[in-house]
């Protein structure tokens, strides 16, 4: 499975930004999508993950202010960021596990940066 992200980029305190994430390749019906991030100087972060159910759940750290949905048809999921805060900025990583074999394919990774 190949993961394509698009969207980051920079943005003042308070804005917006749309994430998308393609994947490609072995797609199997049970998987669930997902959405990470990497800080400077600290580990990976979950965010938001999605089913193809589209139950999802969310770190803390972004309920109320991210939304992450999909689009099953076009194998895409995407993170829309509101209310964006400096402490946002980091690498954002898309996530496709596979629930059968629980193996975990990664994005290449999208710099998003938040001005103050």
């Amino acid at each position: 499975v190949q993961l394509q992200a698009s969207g980051g980029g920079l943005v003042q305190a308070g804005g917006s930004l749309r994430l998308s994430c393609a994947a490609s390749g072995s797609i199997v019906s049970n998987n669930i999508m997902g959405w990470y991030r990497q800080a400077p100087g600290d580990r990976r972060k979950l965010l938001a993950i999605i089913d193809t159910g589209d139950r999802t759940n969310y770190a803390n750290s972004v309920r109320g202010r991210f939304t992450i949905s999909r689009d099953n048809a076009k194998n895409t999921v995407y993170l829309q960021m509101n209310s964006l805060k400096p402490e946002d900025t980091a690498v954002y990583y898309c996530n496709y596990r596979n629930l059968r074999t629980v193996v975990d394919y990664w994005g290449q990774g999208t710099q998003v940066t938040v001005s103050s």
